[in-house]
């Protein structure tokens, strides 16, 4: 039995914090969960997956990988209004994505307790953007919790679920990058006998959202923020800790480093910290409370100044002169995660602790660490495609992309990465561009990409007649965040059959008549299909498909022998090298030379070696 279904209590295991996590919504009894998965929450459903596939009659909830975010909010919506309790996972911009039914959900509310997960990654680790999404806690009304650490995940899991019931709405639990994959000891309750089946009762006059409806649903969600106040006002995840008249606000993440410096800067005993676990609503009386008992006060939090400017109005409107500060120079930048020294720094040199500033190592003396800029696997059919659409359009094209793996076309030698902002982007971006140039646009995006939200922009294309080369890296599964499934996933591979949507005949009922099936790693038919559709006026749709190399490993293991470069032939060209940059190759020499342990056998640098100086390993005598 895996150790995240121990049913007893009592037994502590190191955890991930995403699977914390999940432990947590096992304790509190889940009963359905779906997502969209996105770094840094993937480890979430992937658990939760790997569970309920490998011990369905221990892990009885149901569970889903949703096409996208909005999608994925809106199953929960109709599990937990029907009364199941429900987790909905999603990275910082997935909230994006499902912000829509959010909105009104929180209208509605829920009968079953549901838990929205959103994962932010403050400095942009695996992120187009680094957007606070304690913002949407605020703008949607919903209650929003904050948890430190991996058993803090655990229990503020529990909690959510709890205080959803209470409230009757969803409840937010933000996390972060650093939180989601630190490690913990953590401590397990037992785990209860989850409700999976409900009969829903009937409400139009509440689950119908037509203006009517609305008004005076508004009306309550206002009710039910002045009950969530009151719940933060007592509820134990808001807490003083110490004692003196210097006084620090933070949460999440934050707090640790802040204790850490404390310990550091010898002030434990003069410094008191007003740590919020429930971070909204605020606790407006406890906070003011905490002011009215401190002379200083800095705010340590990542990102935006929300409890800043919180704490800052309510001194203004109560007349209480106490100092408050946590963003501007000196202090707290508003880009970026922190760090324990930055934390140290700033907190010693705000209230005058005498400390040595800490300073960087001197590396003068050591030789520099080569650069390791992130790139596209050996053998990755992504590259073949690149190189393919390269030789038929050169350098002139405007090249939307979207987000993957395939972001990575935008270093060189590749290259072929000229605008990104969303899922989904690079289809409907491509009419614009086409549009308002003239000049030709061939735009790249991903098979799960597609599904997620490309549909919508291709229809978008046929119905206005813009004219464009979609090329659609077909490579089997949902790579960057961990290989998941998608709708377009032939999942008997993995021994988890459901309906596979063969993307080809999508794209053909939209209306799109110039498609394109190519093998990339045969690259001679593949630019001839891509010049074939690049000339087509219009739509047109190449559907690039070859199995990611890393997944093909689990699923279809091939036999293909490393090649190497015979040097007796090489004419040191370095077109392989060049043009198609793979990581197992590099020069010796003024010659191209092949690593063997990361060449997978693709054969692509082989077919475009003016001398066939690349051929197959020769087997041992």
């Amino acid at each position: 039995m895996d150790k995240l279904l121990t049913p007893g209590g009592g037994k502590t295991e190191l955890l991930l914090g995403n699977e914390a996590i999940v432990r947590g919504a096992l304790e509190a009894g889940l009963a359905f969960a779906t997502c969209y998965p996105g770094t840094p929450s993937s480890e979430v459903p992937d658990t939760l997956y790997r569970l309920r596939k490998a011990e369905p009659d221990q892990a009885q909830y149901y569970f889903e990988y949703s096409t996208n975010e909005k999608v994925a909010m809106e199953c929960a919506a109709g599990a937990a209004v029907a009364g199941l309790r429900t987790l909905v996972t999603m990275k910082h911009v997935g909230i994006n994505v499902a912000a829509d039914p959010l909105m009104t959900l929180a209208y509605t509310g829920v009968n079953g307790g549901m838990v929205i997960l959103s994962a932010d990654d403050p400095s942009l680790f695996s992120s187009q953007n680094e957007q606070d999404n304690r913002f949407y806690a605020r703008l949607s009304g919903l209650p929003m919790l904050e948890p430190s650490s991996p058993s803090e995940l655990k229990e503020a899991t529990k909690y959510a679920f709890a205080l959803s019931e209470q409230l009757t709405v969803p409840v937010m639990l933000r996390t972060t990058t650093r939180v989601n994959h630190a490690r913990e000891a953590v401590k397990f309750a037992k785990l209860p006998k989850a409700k999976t089946q409900v009969e829903f009762k009937k409400d139009p006059f509440r689950f119908v959202t037509v203006p009517a409806v609305s008004r005076q649903l508004h009306l309550r969600l206002l009710k039910v923020y002045e009950q969530a106040q009151a719940v933060s006002e007592a509820s134990e995840l808001n807490q003083v800790i110490g004692k003196g008249k210097l006084g620090v606000i933070t949460s999440g993440v934050a707090a640790n480093y802040v204790f850490d410096a404390l310990n550091d800067l010898d002030a434990v005993g003069k410094v008191k910290v007003l740590k919020l676990g429930l971070t909204w609503p605020l606790p407006e009386k406890m906070i003011l409370k905490f002011l009215k008992s401190c002379d200083k006060v800095l705010v340590v939090e990542e990102l935006e100044p929300l409890m800043e400017n919180a704490a800052r109005a309510l001194a203004q409107e109560n007349g209480v002169k106490v100092k408050i500060a946590g963003k501007g120079p000196k202090l707290f930048s508003r880009a970026y995660e922190f760090n324990p020294r930055l934390v140290r720094d700033v907190i010693g040199h705000h209230f005058g602790f005498k400390y040595k500033a800490t300073k960087a190592l001197d590396l003068a003396d050591q030789p520099a660490l080569p650069g390791r800029p992130p790139t596209l696997c050996p053998g990755c059919p992504h590259r073949a495609t690149y190189y393919a659409v390269k030789e038929v359009v050169g350098t002139s094209a405007i090249h939307p992309t979207d987000i993957g793996c395939y972001t990575l076309g935008m270093l060189p030698p590749i290259s072929m990465a000229d605008f990104v902002i969303c899922m989904g982007s690079s289809v409907s971006s491509s009419g614009g561009f086409a549009r308002a140039t003239g000049q030709k646009v061939v735009s790249f995006i991903g098979d799960s990409t597609f599904f997620h939200s490309g549909i919508t922009g291709l229809v978008n294309a046929v119905h206005n007649n813009h004219n464009f080369t979609l090329v659609i890296l077909d490579n089997g599964t949902t790579a960057m965040t961990g290989h998941q499934p998608h709708p377009g996933v032939d999942t008997e591979k993995i021994g988890d059959p459901t309906t596979h949507i063969d993307i080809e005949g999508v794209v053909r009922s939209l209306g799109v008549t110039h498609i394109t099936t190519i093998k990339p790693l045969k690259v001679k038919a593949s630019v001839e299909a891509i010049k074939a559709a690049v000339e087509y006026e219009g739509v047109s749709v190449v559907i690039s498909q070859e199995l990611c190399p890393l997944f093909a490993r689990r699923v279809a293991p091939k036999s293909r022998k490393p090649f190497e470069v015979r040097l007796d032939k090489c004419q040191g060209h370095l077109d392989c090298v060049k043009k198609v940059a793979c990581p197992a190759m590099f020069v010796e020499d003024g010659k191209a030379r092949i690593n063997p342990l990361q060449c997978i056998g693709c054969a692509l640098c082989a077919q475009i070696c003016p001398e066939n100086a690349i051929l197959p390993v020769k087997a041992e005598a």
